[in-house]
């Protein structure tokens, strides 16, 4: 069971470079996208119910053009959450908790930082989010449920996360509270999934839009996928899918037994 992870920076143009070519081949069970920047009705019919996947949920930022997320299932999914009871939050978009049998998949685009004068002022709306969910779905952590949780953390975690720490100290995003907001996920059991199975450095899943950057993989590690405790014995690969274009990120993915559904 293939489940993917995309920031798709607009799904919309994202179908123009050939998003429903590699959802085909792909081959994937479930698909998350985030930044999709449109409504559902605003979507291409082929992209909003495209062949072969039993169910698809989009869910829109009430500013238009602007966040946003969505979820391509190939055998259903049995229930999708769309809120975490904070207005100012539940506004932009931002969040599917989805039930598929006995796992359940959050699919979460997190909030940059940075503010519209690129001057950190959105980190405490940031940390506010991470915090918000972090305690939505702490009993399910501790109960032992299979959980999921995937998207563009907005956050690299560790300076092995990112080609150029030194120069990022104060960019939103490798800031010393948001790393400690991840860390403290990561303590209370939240396991990276790609870190689990690489330790190496280099791997990246976002690259600035600049000519050449990502050429020379001058990037960021933004993108996870980490595993409650529950669901960790079921991931048996974890994926950074750095040769896929259409973005200015890549997706990422885990294999997981089948039987996590179970």
């Amino acid at each position: 069971m293939r489940i993917v992870s995309w920031n798709v920076n607009g799904l919309r143009s994202a179908h123009k470079k050939g998003f429903l070519d590699w959802l085909v081949a792909e081959k994937a069970d479930v698909v998350g996208v985030q930044e999709v920047r449109a409504r559902a009705e605003q979507l291409p019919e082929e992209v909003r119910a495209p062949k072969g996947w039993r169910t698809t949920h989009f869910v829109a930022a009430e500013r238009p053009g602007y966040s946003g997320v969505g979820l391509f299932a190939r055998k259903g999914l049995d229930d999708v959450e769309t809120v975490l009871g904070v207005k100012e939050m539940d506004a932009e978009g931002r969040l599917q908790v989805a039930r598929i049998g006995l796992l359940t998949v959050v699919n979460c685009y997190f909030p940059n930082g940075n503010g519209k004068e690129r001057d950190n002022s959105r980190i405490p709306f940031k940390l506010a989010f991470y915090k918000r969910l972090f305690a939505r779905l702490e009993k399910g952590l501790r109960d032992g449920e299979r959980i999921l949780v995937m998207g563009d953390f907005n956050t690299a975690h560790q300076e092995i996360d990112l080609a150029r720490p030194k120069d990022n100290r104060e960019t939103s995003g490798f800031r010393p509270e948001e790393r400690e907001e991840l860390d403290r996920w990561i303590r209370a059991g939240w396991v990276d999934t790609f870190r689990h199975f690489e330790k190496g450095s280099g791997h990246y899943s976002w690259w600035s839009q600049r000519f050449g950057v990502r050429e020379r993989n001058v990037g960021w590690r933004l993108d996870y996928v980490l595993a409650s405790p529950g669901a960790m014995p079921y991931v048996k690969r974890a994926a950074i899918h750095c040769h896929i274009l259409g973005s200015d990120h890549c997706p990422v993915s885990v294999d997981l037994d089948p039987k996590v559904r179970r």
